[in-house]
């Protein structure tokens, strides 16, 4: 259903990279959008009941939505959180599990402190899932070993593939409670700007295809997933060059 667009988004890259250096103003309307953009969408995947123009008064105006669930409100200020430090890890060029520890703590100190960047320490089950999570017993040194291998991961792998990856082999392992796919879309999305892409969003429309490709990842087949995100990158970049011509 997918195909690999890769190439496609190395053009797309170029073109992008032909207007930079961006001006000061410009970077800051771009994230903002981004900021907005990627709470909405990233929580939406997960059942968030806030619609993007909710989120936005939530995050702009520190307005709470009528009828609408506390923690979907307390989701989306900390998914805000959690992306300016997405922001601040992408100067450097590593992703370390402190790192990955705190950008989960910001995610989830408002909405259960004592578990935000800690470790899981019960088993999840999914209904209808046949995806087998590591036991909590044996987080601790799944967590090590993916963090080890990212290194070799990033070296060995188109930045795209990379990121496809890192996002697919962190969700697989699900090391905390609550919040594993935001910080898999956050982790994502930090190893495509660290390669100098820009923020990649997956439209809530495109779940069912998401989760059946990252449920195929867990039997080591990485292709349609890859395949996948290499078109979310493409419409992101699409959008994003959209944006900067808009706004030169």
């Amino acid at each position: 259903m997918y195909n690999n667009r890769i190439k496609d988004n190395d053009e797309y890259k170029a073109k992008i990279d032909s207007y930079r250096p961006l001006d000061k103003d410009i970077i800051k309307q771009i994230q903002e959008y981004y900021r907005i953009g990627l709470t909405y969408s990233s929580n939406a995947l997960e059942g968030n009941t806030l619609d993007l123009a909710e989120t936005k008064v939530v995050l702009e105006d520190g307005l709470t939505i009528n009828g609408k669930p506390m923690k979907d409100h307390l989701e989306t200020l900390g998914h805000s959180d959690a992306f300016y430090e997405l922001l601040n890890l992408a100067k450097a060029d590593i992703i370390t599990e402190d790192n990955i520890k705190y950008i989960h703590k910001l995610f989830y100190k408002r909405i259960d402190e004592e578990n935000a960047g800690q470790y899981r320490k019960k088993n999840i089950i999914v209904t209808g899932s046949d995806i087998e999570f590591p036991k909590p017993e044996f987080l601790k040194d799944k967590m090590a070993e993916f963090t080890q291998s990212i290194p070799n991961m990033k070296a060995n792998f188109h930045p795209i593939e990379f990121s496809a990856m890192l996002h697919a082999r962190f969700v697989n392992i699900h090391p905390f409670i609550d919040g594993n796919g935001r910080v898999a879309r956050l982790l994502m999305n930090l190893a495509l700007l660290q390669a100098g892409y820009n923020i990649t969003i997956i439209p809530p429309v495109v779940r069912a295809d998401y989760i059946r490709s990252i449920q195929e990842t867990n039997h080591d087949k990485f292709t349609p997933f890859i395949n996948f995100i290499s078109e979310m990158v493409l419409e992101s970049q699409k959008e994003y060059l959209r944006i900067i011509e808009r706004l030169k």
